[in-house]
C-alpha cells in the first residue's frame, strides 16, 4: 500500500496500541482497515472542496500523539466551572480514557445502558460491532484506528432518561474518543458534551447516533479547549420515522477547531434542529460543517448559527441541505449570521441546497456585518459606557442562537455561562 508521509508517526502509535489492548478480533480487524485508510488518505488539504476554507497547519505541522497511558487528570475542583448545576450521570474522559474517580452518577432506570466503550466491549460487545462503519474521511478513520475509550448510551424502546448524561473530555495530549448513542423507538434522552483541557493537545472525537421511530435526543456540545489546542469532531446521526434530534453547539476554544455534523433523515416526519454559535478571538480558526440528507417524506430541518469574530480570527460555516427524489414535504431552513468585531476578523460562509424533489419548502441565507452604530449610540445616550454597550450587543446577538435552541433550563444556563466566560476573556 502507498502510504502518505502523514501516517508514519500514527502507524507507530497504532502498533503500540495493538500491543497493549485486549479486544475482540473483529475490532482489531476494523482498526487495521481504518489505519490503512488513513495511511492512504493522509490529512485533508485545501485542494478538497469541503476543506478549502480550513487551514490545518496548526495541526499538521506537529500533530500531537497519544500519551502512553493517558495524561494526568485534572483536580476535581477544577472541573466545577464546566459542569451542569444539577444532578447528572457524569462520565469524564482524560485524554480519551474513562476516569472513574472524576465521574459520578446515580442508579440508572431499567432499559438504560450507560458505560465506557471499554466496559461495553468487555460486557456487551454486540452493542458496538455494527457501529463501526467505514470511516469515509481521514479524521474519522484515524479515530477508529486509535481510539482508546469513549461513552456508550443505549435506551430500550419507550424509556425516558430524565437525568441528563454529562460527558467531559479533558485533553492534554492527543485523544481519540468515541460516543455511541442508540435510542429505541419512543425513547428520550439529554446529553451534554464538554471539551476542555490544558496545553497544545488534540481532541479528535467521533459520535455515532441512531434514533428509532419517535425517539428524541437533546444534545448540547460545548467546545472550550485550551487556546493552544486543536479540536476535530465528526457526528453521524440517522433518524427513523418521527425521530427528533435537537442539537446545540457552542464553540469558544482551541487554536483550530472543526465540527462536522451529518444527519440522515431516513424516516418520514423526522426532524433535525441545530442552533449554535462560534465565538472567536485572536488567531483562532473554527469551522462548523453541517449536512442534512432528507430521504423520508415530511421531514424538517432548521439551522441557525451565529458567529462572533474578534481579533484576527477566522470562522467558517458550511451548510448543506440535500433533498432526495421522493422526499416530498421537506421543510428546511438555514441561516448563518456573523458579527465582525475587528477589521482583521474574517468569515467564509457557504449555505447551499441540493433539491431533487418538487414539493418542498427550502430556504437559506447568510449575513456578515459589524456592530450597529445606531444601537451603540442609543445605549451610550442612556449613560452606558462604550465597552459595556458593545458587550451588551454582542451578548444579545450570540445569546439569540442559544435561546432559540429551546434547551432545558440547566443546559441553557451552562451555555450562557460559557458565553459570559468568553466575553469576560476579552472580545476585542
Amino acid at each position: 500500500m502507498l502510504m502518505t508521509d502523514d501516517s508514519a508517526p500514527f502507524r507507530d502509535a497504532f502498533d503500540q496500541l495493538l500491543a497493549t489492548v485486549a479486544e475482540p478480533a473483529w475490532l482489531t480487524t476494523r482498526r487495521r482497515v481504518e489505519m490503512d485508510r488513513f495511511a492512504l488518505l493522509g490529512f485533508p488539504t485545501r485542494r478538497q472542496e469541503a476543506w478549502r476554507f480550513t487551514d490545518l497547519e496548526p495541526l499538521t505541522a506537529a500533530p500531537p500523539l497519544p500519551a502512553a497511558g493517558g495524561g494526568d487528570g485534572p483536580a476535581p475542583a477544577s472541573l466545577a466551572p464546566w459542569l451542569l448545576p444539577v444532578p447528572t450521570h457524569r462520565l469524564v474522559l482524560v485524554d480519551g480514557r474513562f476516569a472513574p474517580a472524576l465521574s459520578a452518577g446515580g442508579a440508572l432506570p431499567a432499559g438504560v445502558w450507560l458505560a465506557s466503550v471499554a466496559e461495553t466491549l468487555r460486557r456487551r460487545p454486540d452493542m458496538l460491532e455494527r457501529a463501526f462503519g467505514d470511516g469515509e474521511e481521514a479524521f474519522a478513520a484515524l479515530n477508529a484506528a486509535l481510539f482508546t475509550d469513549g461513552v456508550v448510551l443505549a435506551l430500550e424502546p419507550g424509556v425516558v432518561l430524565e437525568t441528563p448524561v454529562e460527558i467531559v473530555h479533558h485533553t492534554t495530549s492527543a485523544a481519540h474518543a468515541r460516543l455511541h448513542i442508540a435510542l429505541g423507538a419512543g425513547a428520550h434522552a439529554t446529553v451534554v458534551e464538554t471539551a476542555m483541557g490544558t496545553g497544545a493537545g488534540w481532541g479528535n472525537t467521533v459520535g455515532v447516533i441512531t434514533l428509532g421511530a419517535g425517539a428524541m435526543l437533546t444534545h448540547l456540545h460545548v467546545q472550550a479547549e485550551d487556546p493552544a489546542a486543536c479540536h476535530t469532531a465528526a457526528v453521524r446521526a440517522v433518524l427513523a420515522d418521527q425521530a427528533r434530534y435537537e442539537a446545540c453547539a457552542l464553540i469558544t476554544g482551541g487554536r483550530l477547531s472543526r465540527r462536522d455534523v451529518a444527519v440522515t433523515l431516513a424516516g418520514d416526519g423526522a426532524e433535525f434542529r441545530l442552533h449554535g454559535a462560534y465565538l472567536l478571538d485572536g488567531g483562532q480558526e473554527a469551522t462548523l460543517s453541517v449536512r442534512a440528507d432528507h430521504l423520508g417524506q415530511g421531514c424538517r430541518t432548521e439551522e441557525v448559527v451565529k458567529g462572533v469574530l474578534a481579533g484576527a480570527s477566522h470562522g467558517v460555516f458550511l451548510g448543506t441541505v440535500a433533498v432526495a427524489p421522493g422526499a416530498d414535504g421537506t421543510d428546511a431552513r438555514q441561516l448563518n449570521r456573523n458579527l465582525l468585531l475587528s477589521p482583521q476578523a474574517r468569515v467564509d460562509t457557504k449555505p447551499e441546497l441540493e433539491i431533487l424533489a418538487d414539493d418542498v419548502k427550502c430556504s437559506h441565507g447568510a449575513t456578515v456585518g459589524s456592530l450597529d452604530d445606531a444601537s451603540l449610540f442609543y445605549l451610550q445616550s442612556r449613560g452606558i459606557d462604550p465597552d459595556a454597550a458593545r458587550r451588551m450587543l454582542v451578548e444579545a446577538f450570540a445569546a439569540e442562537a442559544i435561546d432559540a435552541a429551546g434547551l432545558p433550563d440547566a443546559l441553557a444556563e451552562l451555555a450562557h455561562r460559557h458565553l459570559r466566560r468568553w466575553l469576560d476573556g476579552g472580545a476585542s
